[in-house]
């Protein structure tokens, strides 16, 4: 089974490439994304790791966890899921009627 790894506080420079090498000797890594805006392209400043089993993500989270990559201290952690976001809105109120 797969684990999934939050990675923060990435370098504006770090990329998918670096972050994949950065944990590959920690077992194999099956994705490795960092985080982009949609409209600039630039780095969020996150991303996450994928590794192919538990034991491998565990050692990853325990050495890498406060190191330094790409000049910045990051900060590793198992990723959760994240909670589902409310449903589309509903309209304001004004229906496009006359207004009184």
């Amino acid at each position: 089974m797969s684990t999934k790894l939050f990675v923060g506080g990435l370098a504006w420079a770090t990329t998918d490439e670096g972050l994949h090498e950065a944990f590959s000797s920690y077992g194999e890594v099956v994705e490795a994304k960092v985080i982009t805006d949609r409209e600039t392209g630039r780095s969020r400043g996150f991303g996450f790791v994928t590794f192919a089993d538990a034991k491998a993500a565990k050692e990853a989270v325990a050495n890498m966890d406060g190191s330094e990559l790409d000049g910045r201290r990051i900060n590793v952690d198992e990723a959760r899921e994240r909670a589902p976001r409310g449903g589309g809105g509903g309209g304001g109120g004004y229906g496009g009627g006359r207004r009184w």
